[in-house]
């Protein structure tokens, strides 16, 4: 049968319970049992907001390129120049910065490349602001590689690590985006306009109509002259420098004879049976002066790397099927080769020459080996007389650019990676 409980006793048990349950300042008497005279009414408290999440190490953000938007904290210790470069003074431009858990970290891999939009470069790229150097930021941005390195692309905000100013920009899809990798030419604004921000068939179709526009053909005689001016010592004004052996060697001292210097066709004329017809033949942006024995060695071999040691040409190594020409031209070849792919595609009465993943090509119009020049591109940047060569052959022989000399990156951007 049910239990009755007396309704007193229910009342008695509900007065104890809330009695047991008001705060000692809510008490309706005194400690002695008299009336209170005051009745404080509770303070409730604010509900504590919910923590920031706190910025990413360098590391982390290394380690979670994903794509995903995120803060990182870090060290500005350069500027990203290429894959493996950063440099610490005479920073070329506003593009990019590089970040580490260290303010005196020198390895790459342990730094993040941070693409600069152009709505920030003024207040936060390294050549208007030397000055960031060492100091500690906050950077917010898209987790995904840069340089093809790991880093942060789209950044939408930058901070001093424990400002309270931060620097964003609401519609960072409406900046102008630069290069591919975030390197710049003079060149950009005007001769290149139409190509900056293409990647992949359309930039090389782009490029293609860029080069070929305008073009100064050269007769295969004309490239002895153009070669004492593309291709003087920059420090000896009566010499050019060969491109494999590195040797200065008198302008006059060019021929067929044994130690002179002759015409070497980078591109060998054999792939793809150009001879030195006007056109690709004479095309003075892949012919180079070199000894007339280590040009002979070199012949119509693909580039890849082995071999035995090349006479006279230092550095220089070859084999049955291949050459490997000496570390600091390794990247001069390659841009060369990828500038022919581009301004020779079979559009101008000629082969269509491209670069494969293979030696021993012999008479195709192809040249080998990709993988192993897209590496040289970029284990040797553009230097001081790559540069000069490119320019001299616009201002006064040509009239077209190497667009590999003034963006490296685009053999990725074209070729991947």
């Amino acid at each position: 049968m049910p239990v009755v409980i007396p309704r007193r006793r229910i009342a008695a048990v509900i007065t104890g319970l809330a009695i047991a349950l008001v705060p000692p300042s809510l008490a309706l008497t005194s400690a002695a049992g008299s009336p209170a005279t005051t009745l404080p009414l509770p303070r409730v408290a604010a509900a504590p907001a919910l923590a920031a999440a706190a910025p990413l190490t360098v590391a982390q953000a290394i380690a979670s390129q994903t794509g995903q938007s995120a803060t990182v904290r870090g060290y500005v210790v350069g500027q990203p120049t290429a894959t493996s470069t950063v440099v610490r003074s005479s920073f070329p431009n506003d593009y990019a910065l590089a970040v580490a858990d260290s303010a005196s970290e020198t390895s790459t891999s342990k730094m993040l490349y941070v693409q600069i939009p152009s709505a920030f470069r003024s207040a936060w790229g390294l050549k208007s602001n030397p000055s960031l150097m060492g100091r500690q930021i906050d950077v917010t941005g898209a987790l995904s590689a840069y340089f093809s390195h790991p880093g942060m692309t789209s950044t939408s905000a930058f901070a001093f690590s424990g400002s309270s100013t931060t620097t964003t920009t609401t519609s960072p899809t409406s900046t102008t985006t630069p290069s591919p990798t975030g390197t710049t030419s003079p060149y950009d604004s005007t001769y290149y306009a139409s190509a900056v921000g293409k990647t992949g068939s359309a930039l090389h179709t782009e490029l293609h109509r860029i080069i070929s526009s305008g073009v100064t053909t050269l007769t295969y005689d004309q490239v002895w002259t153009a070669l004492k001016d593309t291709d003087q010592d920059p420090t000896n004004t009566n010499n050019v420098i060969e491109v494999y052996s590195g040797r200065s060697i008198a302008k006059s001292d060019n021929g067929g004879g044994v130690d002179q210097w002759n015409r070497e066709h980078v591109w060998a004329k054999s792939h793809g049976d150009f001879g030195t017809v006007n056109g690709p033949g004479t095309d003075v942006h892949h012919l180079r002066p070199e000894d007339v024995t280590v040009n002979s060695a070199r012949g119509n071999l693909d580039f890849d790397l082995g071999g035995s040691a090349i006479s006279q040409c230092t550095g220089c190594l070859g084999d049955a099927d291949s050459f490997e020409p000496r570390n600091a031209v390794k990247g001069d070849v390659a841009r060369m080769i990828f500038y022919m792919a581009v301004r020779w595609d079979g559009g101008d009465g000629f082969a269509d020459l491209e670069p494969n993943n293979q030696v021993a090509n012999g008479s195709a119009p192809a040249i080998g080996k990709m993988s192993v020049l897209k590496q040289w591109n970029l284990q040797d940047p553009p230097d001081a007389f790559e540069k000069r060569r490119n320019q001299v052959i616009f201002d006064t022989w040509q009239h077209n650019r190497n667009p590999f000399v003034d963006h490296p990156e685009w053999v990725t951007a074209i070729y991947g990676s």
